[in-house]
């Protein structure tokens, strides 16, 4: 490999030292750079300019905004729960240490000292795997388009306690969309009692558990009215009026902060980041209070060990990381490159990280407290008193808040938490898809950003419709599962890996972290970047299917999963 493989002058290259020109040499590269423009220039060098943060605490809290999100407290404690538990926090624990962390530090750095985003900065290290950036942006964008669905459920939800307050539409079974098996969790009691006979022969008994063949009032809101689900994906039951309007008040919203850049929205992101930790902490209080929280809380934390023998949750552990993290999603690089040159980005990457588990655990805390709870009203084990699926924590947290004083108030306290905590991620995700096109064609499109923006979030709001259909759900698992968080996120992580870890290699990265924050990464990062993560990223198997609220996926289901999930490794390939 070339020695000049990095070398390149670009404009961008003005935020290393600014105010000089001159040349800038290291053991892998050699980069020209020039003086900044005056500012008499004219106009096309302005708008060519990628700009940059306004601070170092507006990086790092845009970091903290894009990897804690819908990630923790929405699909964390669902996989947690599907996956036995303290089981899956073992698989979760060690992919953070071997891949998570060290990753995020990879690609954060590399942004920075490229100053490039998610489309253009593997192939500037390593062009023969310059496709890794194409799948990359492939990925996100269909990540853009399903992460907003659950934006459009949180949004319904606000409406509709808006609607019915000060009472609550699942409070009760006296809704129109109850069916006659719907019960107040309340009314799901063990009763014991004796009963006696007297000059009786030939007597059958027979028991049952209602509180198996009931629902709650929570369960029927969110399946029968939010949802409308339907038996199966080839029954599409037609578009769902009320979420095609929460679905598009949700990307006006995404398209309002991003319209300038989201290097401008930095004070915005500093109150979607720190708010939703003021919710989740009332929350975890009251669920903690309540009859049989401990039961849900040892479940959370006590492995059974021989869920570690199956592959599953070795996988999503490792998923989960990547998801929630934004790795391999084109995010970080594209936060990375608008910090200065010489910024500790590796500060921000270990704090950044910490949090974000921090955050998962506060609310998978909240949640099997919360499961503790109603498996105490049913009669029943934790393991058995949901069905494990991605609207978790719309049965699970519309149920604590029916305990709490006030509880409207609580409600949208949380549901606003929750689209906080979707959008500033969201917010990040689009910007990464969005500034990954404008550099790879910068002198074409960034004069027309402002038309691009537009173009792009009307594109994924037009292919997010079918997802907001009555058989919606089952599509929407499709993507979760096959394309945007699942296999694919995999592969596109473990290519990109490969191609800076190995093909570029550790020590020119050293190297060029060294040049950015004066000191060496030590052995315990390089170990990771070249063995560690692929490894575990290679041996985790396919083969397992999602769980769509008791309903299974057909053949022909999955056929259509796999392609998804195709249409982001083929573009890895590309010369």
């Amino acid at each position: 490999m070339s020695e000049n493989l990095c070398e390149y002058t670009t404009e961008s290259e003005n935020r290393m030292i600014e105010g000089q020109s001159g040349k800038a040499s290291s053991p892998f590269c050699t980069i020209t750079y020039v003086a900044p423009p005056k500012e008499d220039d004219d106009d096309d060098d302005d708008e060519l300019d990628r700009g940059g943060w306004e601070s170092r605490w507006d990086f790092l809290f845009s970091c903290i905004s894009l990897s804690v999100g819908l990630g923790n407290v929405w699909r964390f404690p669902y996989l947690c729960y599907k996956n036995g538990g303290g089981a899956f926090l073992v698989t979760y624990g060690i992919a953070m240490v071997l891949c998570g962390i060290p990753l995020f530090f990879q690609e954060v750095a590399v942004g920075q000292y490229l100053g490039s985003g998610g489309l253009t900065f593997v192939g500037q290290l390593c062009p023969l795997l310059k496709g890794v950036g194409y799948a990359t942006m492939t990925l996100v964008f269909l990540l853009d388009v399903y992460y907003c669905i659950i934006i459009s459920w949180t949004l319904y939800y606000i409406m509709s306690t808006f609607v019915y307050m000060p009472n609550l539409p699942w409070r009760s079974c006296d809704n129109s969309w109850n069916t006659e098996r719907c019960s107040n969790i309340d009314n799901l009691k063990n009763y014991n009692g004796t009963i006696m006979f007297n000059n009786l022969k030939n007597v059958s008994i027979t028991m049952a558990n209602a509180s198996e063949m009931m629902s709650t009032a929570v369960e029927e809101f969110f399946e029968r009215n939010v949802l409308s689900i339907t038996n199966g994906i080839s029954e599409f039951g037609g578009i769902q009026w009320k979420l095609l309007i929460c679905l598009g008040l949700g990307w006006l919203l995404i398209y309002w902060v991003i319209r300038n850049g989201l290097h401008q929205s930095g004070k915005i992101i500093w109150f979607t980041a720190l708010f939703p930790y003021v919710v989740l902490f009332v929350l975890l209080f009251r669920a903690l209070t309540l009859e049989g929280a401990i039961d849900g809380l040892w479940y959370f934390v006590v492995p059974r060990w021989e869920e570690l023998l199956t592959p599953q949750p070795w996988m999503e552990g490792a998923t989960q990381i990547f998801f929630a993290y934004s790795i391999g999603c084109g995010a970080l690089p594209v936060l990375g490159s608008y910090n200065k040159f010489h910024h500790n980005c590796y500060r921000d990457a270990v704090i950044t990280c910490i949090v974000n588990t921090f955050t998962s655990i506060i609310a998978g805390c909240v949640t099997f407290a919360i499961l503790g709870y109603l498996a105490f009203e049913k009669d029943t084990t934790v393991a058995e008193v949901v069905t494990s699926g991605p609207g978790l924590v719309f049965l699970t947290y519309p149920e604590v808040v029916l305990k709490l004083p006030w509880a409207a108030f609580w409600t949208l306290m949380f549901f606003f938490m929750l689209l906080l905590l979707g959008t500033d991620s969201a917010f990040c995700l689009v910007e990464a898809f969005i500034t990954g096109v404008l550099d790879n064609w910068p002198k074409r499109l960034r004069p027309h950003k402002e038309k691009i923006r537009l173009f792009i979030c009307l594109i994924m709001f037009t292919l997010g419709i079918p997802m907001i259909s009555k058989g919606g759900m089952y599509i929407f698992q499709l993507m979760d599962y096959y394309s945007a968080s699942g296999i694919s996120l995999l592969w596109v992580c473990f290519f990109q890996t490969i191609a800076i870890s190995w093909i570029f290699g550790t020590n020119k990265l050293c190297d060029c972290i060294e040049q950015m924050m004066g000191f060496r990464p030590n052995k315990f990062w390089t170990i990771c970047w070249q063995f560690c993560a692929p490894v575990v990223m290679l041996n985790f198997k396919e083969g397992l299917e999602p769980n769509i609220i008791q309903r299974k996926l057909s053949i022909k289901d999955k056929q259509a999963g796999y392609l998804i999930s195709d249409s982001n490794v083929a573009e890895e390939t590309e010369p």
